[in-house]
């Protein structure tokens, strides 16, 4: 039987009924990675852990999605417009590696703010897709917070900005807890 064609709205208040579990946890096991390699290892063990973390992002949220409930490979699924989007929007973070990239290799120590602000953009469009303000709660703190500590912590710019890109996750991780709750009850 052939599916009824949904409205973009329909389709919108679907995708915003979702966990978005999966990708934050994903960012949050990336970074922490990265802070603990940073203390551990000299900076050129630290810029290819990081490099590989943050690139790694996606694969990590398609494997972790299986077990948050998303499953983001479920070819079941109905096609959702906003899917598209999402991943348009995940492409663009990838993107941001060219312009960090430059900077990286004029002054290494730029990698975490240049990495850490860019990829961070994605939640802008994702917070008006799902109509909730935490997207841009998470990337305006984190452009911030980022900032604040690249100039102020220049020797462990390595370690202080992935760590304070784990602690906003875990805000925006509580937050997203909690407004599913809140869509579920509204539910009933």
């Amino acid at each position: 039987m052939k599916q009824l064609k949904r409205t973009l709205e329909e389709q919108r208040k679907e995708f915003s009924k979702r966990k978005f579990l999966a990708t934050p946890l994903a960012g949050l096991i990336a970074w922490l990675t990265s802070g603990l390699a940073a203390i551990f290892f000299p900076p050129s063990i630290a810029v290819w852990v990081l490099f590989i973390a943050t690139g790694s992002i996606v694969y990590l949220a398609l494997f972790i999605s299986k077990f948050t409930g998303e499953n983001f490979l479920d070819k079941q699924k109905p096609k959702n417009e906003f899917d598209r989007l999402f991943m348009y929007s995940v492409f663009q973070s990838v993107l941001v590696y060219s312009i960090a990239i430059p900077f990286f290799l004029v002054d290494y120590t730029s990698l975490p703010m240049t990495i850490g602000i860019l990829t961070g953009l994605m939640w802008l469009p994702f917070s008006w897709i799902i109509q909730h303000w935490i997207g841009i709660f998470h990337v305006v703190v984190r452009t911030v917070i980022i900032l604040v500590l690249w100039y102020l912590l220049p020797g462990y710019r390595f370690i202080a900005i992935p760590f304070s890109i784990v602690l906003i996750y875990l805000v925006t991780i509580f937050i997203l807890l909690n407004r599913k709750k809140s869509y579920e009850m509204a539910d009933e």
